[in-house]
């Protein structure tokens, strides 16, 4: 399965999430990291990052950047929102926090965020069947986002984070009368022209995300900050917001800090975001708010798995792709052929990546047996495997290592014929890993040869579904297309999918 990484670097905090992503369901969590940053405080009072705040942020990013990278994720993208957004040193942070991470960091505006907000709750919590509002109050800017039949419609940034509203009013503890009105004033100004462009009329739902969101969810909710992932999905109603805003607006930080749910740093600025949800929810008349715990990062590996990031590190490069054409061209062996088997090979791997769970890599070096595996032919018809195992084991194949070359040898060599076996000389050289490779990608190299069996191209490419009982490999033919020939060399491949995976195959055309 894909593996993706995402760093959002936010006005008040910094995310790191690592997840593997299916066809079916949400991603996997494999890594999730937040810390407090505050990167907003400075750049609210004189437009800057403060050069303290970036060199701590810079250790927080190496240490998150070292956990994604012993995943092996095959794409990570890194963002900074408003705060970075309106500070003057944007060049200089943007350089440093790069070099920390060994990545890009782009600085993204209101309406990419937004955009990144609403596919992370697609992600996570889909409702492809209803219109609804999403509100994300971060710590430098809101986003507000309109969502219909799982389309964003509209989306609004606005500048009311918590952390930002905090520092433009509210100056003593407990905040006084006068600043809590001035504060309010402002919020009803700055939603103003979202709320007459969204029709509250047909809004089916409102979700919440955010710290500021979890924290009062599940300060009506009596859930503890340790146990805060169980307020994902849970509700709040408009009037139980209203109730912990009027109480924690008279109350001093230390008492704040005592309420269940809310946590000591949060609790420095959960006024000004309590403040924005109440206003927006009473502002569109709405009786209740849905906490989600999806976010911006939810969205990044939402968007990189949509655009298929790193997949071709599972393909031959150009290069690597010349070399072993030429190779194959030299030992006369069809390209046409070569080229098929290779595709669906790819398919194949790509398919039943949750099964095999083996490096990307690995898919490239199965690509290159698929177009070296009947080179032995040039020898032999006779044993043409073995022959195949010794020309591409001596050969010189430039951009692959020693090792990778045995792997693909190896899969030449069990392309018909012997399956792998413990005493067999040829698998000496290799380690358990390798080993392992070689064992599981055999079966697929053999079910790609079987699907161009009459050498016709008949089969275009293969689907997969991997279920509890089998591989269902979906056949995409042109109609009235005769494959026979192909399920009959295909369909006697089942025992040998059931004794390296535990689990046979199923063939289906899918015209």
């Amino acid at each position: 399965m894909p593996r993706y990484a995402a760093i959002d670097i936010g006005s008040n905090s910094v995310r790191m999430e690592a997840a593997d992503v299916t066809g079916d369901g949400p991603p996997r969590i494999l890594a999730s990291e937040r810390q407090v940053t505050r990167l907003g405080e400075g750049v609210f009072r004189n437009g800057r990052v403060a050069p303290e705040a970036i060199e701590s942020l810079c250790t927080v990013l190496r240490n998150m950047a070292a956990i994604y990278k012993r995943l092996d994720v095959a794409g990570m993208r890194a963002v900074a929102t408003a705060a970075v957004r309106d500070a003057v040193n944007q060049r200089e942070f943007v350089a440093r926090t790069s070099e920390a991470i060994g990545s890009p960091v782009e600085v993204i505006s209101g309406q990419e965020e937004a955009r990144l907000i609403h596919l992370g709750v697609a992600s996570r919590w889909p409702h492809p069947r209803e219109r609804f509002l999403i509100i994300d109050i971060g710590g430098g800017s809101t986003e507000i986002i309109f969502s219909e039949t799982g389309r964003m419609r509209q989306a609004f940034s606005r500048p009311l984070g918590a952390l930002r509203v905090q520092a433009m009013f509210l100056r003593s503890d407990p905040p006084r009368e006068n600043d809590i009105h001035r504060m309010e004033e402002y919020i009803q100004e700055r939603i103003a022209p979202a709320i007459r462009k969204i029709e509250a009329s047909h809004i089916d739902r409102v979700i919440a995300t955010s710290a500021t969101a979890a924290a009062v969810v599940s300060a009506v909710n009596r859930i503890p900050r340790a146990r805060r992932e169980e307020a994902d999905r849970r509700k709040a109603t408009t009037a139980q917001v209203r109730k912990l805003y009027r109480e924690i607006r008279t109350l001093d930080l230390k008492a704040r800090q005592a309420k269940t749910g809310i946590g000591p740093r949060r609790a420095e600025i959960i006024i000004p975001g309590t403040a924005v949800l109440l206003h927006l929810l009473e502002a569109l008349k709405m009786q209740s708010v849905y906490y989600s715990a999806a976010g911006v990062r939810d969205g990044i590996i939402a968007d990189l798995a949509a655009r298929g990031v790193g997949g071709e590190l599972s393909q031959l490069s150009a290069e690597e792709r010349e070399v072993v054409e030429e190779m194959a061209t030299r030992f006369a062996v069809p390209l046409r052929h070569g080229r098929k088997i290779a595709r669906l090979a790819n398919n194949l791997f790509t398919g039943l990546a949750d099964a095999h769970k083996l490096p990307r890599h690995c898919g490239k070096l199965l690509e290159a047996a698929a177009y070296l595996h009947d080179v032995g032919h040039y020898v032999s018809d006779n044993r043409h495997h073995k022959h195949s195992y010794y020309l591409v084991a001596n050969s010189d194949l430039p951009g692959f290592t020693l090792l990778e070359r045995e792997i693909i040898a190896n899969l030449c060599r069990y392309h018909r014929k012997a399956v792998p076996a413990a005493e067999h000389s040829n698998l000496q050289l290799m380690d358990v890993d390798s080993r392992r490779a070689v064992t599981l990608l055999m079966p697929m190299l053999r079910m790609a040869d079987a699907l161009d069996r009459s050498r016709g191209q008949r089969i275009k490419s293969v689907d997969c579904r991997i279920r509890d009982s089998d591989f269902q490999l979906l056949l995409n033919v042109a109609p009235e297309t005769d494959i026979d020939l192909e399920l009959w060399a295909a369909e006697r491949l089942g025992g040998m999918f059931r004794e390296a995976y535990g689990k046979p195959v199923t063939l289906t055309r899918n015209s």
